[in-house]
């Protein structure tokens, strides 16, 4: 029978298991798909750890909002899709029955989009979820708009070099933001137009360098926490900052830039809409056919490996997305 990774309990990477699970047939709308691959996020390190905001129902419960694979089975009045069309798993709002880490799934046919031509199945399994929260942030939430200068924290991970390709794509100034001054030529070569590596480096101070002393037009922001307050200070005046994630999970600290626009874009919410599921699908694959955007793998697994591949998101070391073959 096909497998799934389950948990039982809130904990570490350990309490992860494989299980069998009958295969279910889709319902009305819905289609099954045969995963080939699916990546692994901070969120689901977040809610396996119980620093979830939202509750999961335990035991039993599963894991992984985003994956590839190819359509196995359709439910009745589904349109447009047929068994044997590799897609994208695009929003996964109940992973916690529904969730990638398996050998198969159904959820509903709008929930899945066309793989883009010219991604490997790793490269597919990486793509959706933090290119969607880096296009949806910087272009539907924030308009970001050739020449803007945008600061991306957290640069190294998956959204952050998602932002990188998209900053480009669309004409913008990329300014990436890393902890070690180690993965400097790494954010470089993935694109960035300068990278400011915080172990040597005022952000601010480096910022208002890069920008002629006016300071950034756009934060991209997935760390949050007490830094917060001095990260404001590299916006530009009537500058904006959109928060994508709370890497550390302490309180955020007031910002010190009086007149900054912080906004919170929470890609989940826009996944369930198919108007801008269809526009992000059809800019991601414009963006691959062009070669502009390609994700980053840092590190690929098997599902027999799923525990060592949370232990190794649990380092915090990755460059790129962490991806899981089945």
């Amino acid at each position: 029978m096909p497998r799934i990774v389950v948990f039982d309990e809130i904990g570490g990477p350990d309490v992860l298991h494989l299980v069998e699970e009958a295969v279910v047939e889709p319902a009305p709308d819905e289609v099954r798909v045969r995963i080939e691959a699916f990546a692994v996020n901070p969120l689901d390190q977040m809610i396996r750890a119980g620093q979830s905001p939202r509750p999961v129902q335990l035991p039993h419960a599963r894991l992984g909002v985003e994956g590839t694979g190819v359509i196995d089975a359709v439910g009745s009045g589904v349109t447009g899709l047929a068994v044997g069309d590799p897609v994208l798993l695009a929003a996964i709002p109940d992973f916690e029955t529904r969730g990638a880490y398996a050998e198969y799934t159904t959820v509903l046919a709008s929930r899945v989009v066309p793989r883009p031509a010219g991604l490997d199945v790793p490269e597919a399994a990486a793509l959706w979820v933090a290119y969607f929260t880096a296009y949806g942030a910087l272009v539907e939430k924030a308009g970001m708009r050739p020449g803007d200068h945008v600061l991306i924290t957290a640069a190294s991970g998956g959204v952050g070099r998602a932002a990188i390709q998209i900053a480009n794509q669309i004409g913008a100034v990329p300014i990436a933001v890393t902890r070690s001054s180690a993965k400097v030529q790494s954010l470089l070569d993935a694109g960035a137009a300068a990278v400011i590596a915080t172990d040597r480096e005022d952000v601010a101070e480096a910022t208002r360098r890069l920008t002629g002393g006016a300071g950034a037009d756009l934060i991209l922001d997935a760390v949050m926490g007490p830094g917060l307050a001095d990260l404001s200070l590299a916006a530009k005046l009537g500058g904006q900052l959109i928060a994508v994630g709370w890497l550390d999970p302490r309180p955020a600290s007031f910002p010190a830039n009086p007149s900054l626009t912080i906004r919170r874009f929470m890609g989940f919410a826009d996944m369930v809409d198919p108007v801008i599921v269809r526009r992000v699908a059809a800019f991601l694959a414009a963006g691959v056919r062009s070669g502009v955007l390609r994700p980053t793998v840092d590190r690929v697994f098997t599902l027999d490996d799923i525990v060592e591949a949370h232990h190794y998101l649990e380092k915090g070391t990755p460059t790129g997305k962490i991806v899981v073959t089945v």
